[in-house]
């Protein structure tokens, strides 16, 4: 598929129109759906989709009666057979006959499948209440098929009578985003396009900047009705989803995982603060060229950050690369100019090295003695990664003797003989304790979440540094932490790396400086 250029200047949607907020009620009896309705509401749903088919025991004019008159929200009712992705294995008559009789009672939509589209809205011709809207649905839970497929797909839809069209795909590929929102722009009904999984969710949270009819938010965590579905509350706090609008800017942070970041709780608490027209967002990226190919309009994409294992291959995207990121190798931060030219930056080691050296003055104490604390001082960096380079160049920069050691030794010895230091194997850091008051940098994924037990040195070697950072954020206080504390050592946790880095990523992206007392706030709160 080629870039997404989608024109979004004419598609200014009125407030009236506005994508709609959807929460699925799965609940088994007809008191737990009453229930989840209210708490529906309560956060921030514009309607809920009642799914028949999770409930036990269901008397179709009893129960739809309770439900449909009590819920607190406008309803779509549905009823998914197994063949389709959902918990029906009934009769196919009787499923036709529940979903007639919610029509009657006042539902305002019914979801059906496009399969047996035509039948049912033949079946209720003449019959339909005049706000009544059919939803006609296909789902696809392998991939995301051509745009010409999808286009196909929807004339189908057309062609049944529906009042709304609903595409659900598999994404395989975040890019398999692309054409759900071509879809989504173009069709000539109001239409539902959404692309399953992790790799997905810019499919959700974008509806509105795409002219989507809803998007899907579950109640929480563990009740989503589908891979990929995120929380009605993250839809709105985290990612400001009222805001987004046809013409907002899309940022976010490239990453392998990346579900873990914090990032998109920043920045949009940041851009909100301010009335900036801009959305962050997780990018689960598994190919960075394709990404950038295929997101190519000045207003998607517009600012990234990146993290691992992309920090080195988006380099070879960019169109210009700042001497200092140039130097180091490495990326972290790429702002897209409004001819559509890829500029990266690196703003780790800014965050890093001020981060340290702060840690090393508060060392030194009332007194600190002029110019950098690294100074002089044996600077141990585990890794020779992305985040690696950037620690060992900065701390080059600042005068610190540099010492290198990775599991890939030669790549060990390739990041020191640049920065003018040293070269180890990870495996003989343990032993290596030429002087005492060295400063250790760990910038491998050794005690991330969920290996929050395992640390890349063992506590006694930790004695012979007096200070130690850490680059790991989840969570924010890792066992190489907790035991350099206990060791005696100074330590700098990678929240402090993450905020700094941040501000940095902020200015670039925007041209103003960054609200560094909300970014603390937010870290504090929820690291």
């Amino acid at each position: 598929m080629g870039s997404l250029s989608v024109d979004t200047s004419n598609l200014q949607k009125s407030s009236s129109s506005a994508t709609l907020v959807c929460t699925p009620v799965l609940g088994t009896t007809v008191n737990q759906m009453l229930v989840d309705m209210a708490r529906a509401k309560e956060i921030g749903a514009d309607l809920v989709e009642i799914r028949l088919d999770y409930l036990t025991n269901f008397n179709p004019r009893f129960h739809l009666q309770t439900l449909i008159k009590q819920c607190p929200l406008p309803t779509i009712v549905t009823y998914r057979p197994t063949w389709e992705g959902g918990r029906y294995e009934g009769d196919e008559n009787r499923r036709q006959d529940a979903l007639s009789l919610a029509m009657e009672l006042g539902a305002d939509y019914i979801d059906v499948e496009l399969q047996v589209a035509h039948e049912f809205n033949s079946s209720i011709h003449g019959k339909k209440p005049d706000n009544f809207k059919v939803i006609v649905s296909s789902h696809n839970f392998h991939d995301t098929p051509s745009s010409e497929a999808i286009a196909n797909l929807i004339a189908r839809i057309q062609s049944t009578g529906a009042d709304i069209a609903k595409i659900v795909t598999t994404a395989s590929d975040i890019t398999d985003c692309a054409r759900i929102f071509q879809i989504t722009v173009h069709s000539q009904i109001p239409t539902i396009g959404i692309a399953l999984g992790e790799r997905g969710l810019l499919s959700r949270l974008l509806s509105p900047k795409f002219s989507g009819y809803l998007t899907y938010g579950a109640l929480d965590a563990d009740t989503a009705s589908a891979p990929g579905q995120t929380t009605v509350k993250d839809l709105l706090e985290l990612y400001n989803f009222r805001l987004i609008k046809p013409d907002t800017k899309v940022y976010g942070i490239i990453g392998k995982p990346v579900g873990h970041s914090k990032s998109p709780l920043l920045f949009n608490a940041a851009f909100k603060s301010v009335g900036l027209n801009a959305v962050y967002m997780h990018f689960l990226v598994d190919d960075v060229e394709k990404f950038f190919n295929t997101y190519s309009s000045p207003d998607f994409a517009s600012g990234c950050s990146c993290t691992i294992p992309h920090k080195e291959a988006a380099l070879k995207c960019m169109d210009e690369v700042d001497h200092i990121a140039k130097k180091i190798g490495a990326i972290n931060n790429i702002v897209r100019r409004p001819d559509g030219k890829l500029i990266a930056f690196n703003t780790d080691y800014i965050g890093a090295i001020t981060a340290i050296e702060d840690g090393l003055r508060a060392l030194e104490g009332a007194k600190p003695a002029p110019g950098s604390p690294l100074s002089g001082k044996l600077f141990v960096v585990l890794g020779a990664g992305g985040a690696g380079k950037s620690l060992a160049y900065g701390a080059s920069q600042k005068g610190a003797r540099v010492v290198v050691a990775n599991r890939t030794f030669e790549r060990a010895k390739e990041l020191a003989n640049k920065v003018g230091g040293k070269s180890l194997p990870l495996c003989e850091v343990e032993n290596f304790h030429p002087e005492e008051g060295m400063v250790l940098a760990n910038t491998t994924s050794v005690g991330m979440k969920p290996n929050m037990d395992q640390t890349p040195i063992p506590k006694h070697a930790l004695k012979h540094y007096c200070l130690v950072f850490d680059a790991i954020y989840t969570p924010k206080d890792t066992r190489l932490l907790r035991e350099a504390k206990e060791a005696g050592a100074a330590i700098v946790y990678g929240t402090e790396m993450l905020i700094r880095q941040g501000f940095e990523q902020y200015k670039n992206f925007t041209g103003l400086p960054a609200p560094e007392e909300l970014f603390r706030q937010l870290m504090e709160k929820h690291a």
